[in-house]
């Protein structure tokens, strides 16, 4: 259970890591600052979405 909280941050620091990229790279190519920026998005997104999905699985035990 603790590797799934874990893997959860993990879509946070790419995220991060990908907001980065794009922001160094947007004067140099700017569509593949774009690129980082969609998958920044859907980094954001995965997180959100499993949290909500981990929480749903605690809460299913306590039933």
């Amino acid at each position: 259970m603790k590797l799934i909280k874990i893997l959860q941050y993990a879509y946070v620091f790419f995220a991060v890591l990908f907001i980065y990229d794009a922001i160094s790279n947007w004067n140099v190519d700017r569509n593949r600052s774009y690129v980082s920026l969609v998958f920044a998005a859907l980094a954001v997104f995965m997180f959100f979405f499993r949290k909500k999905y981990s929480k749903r699985f605690h809460d299913r035990g306590k039933l």
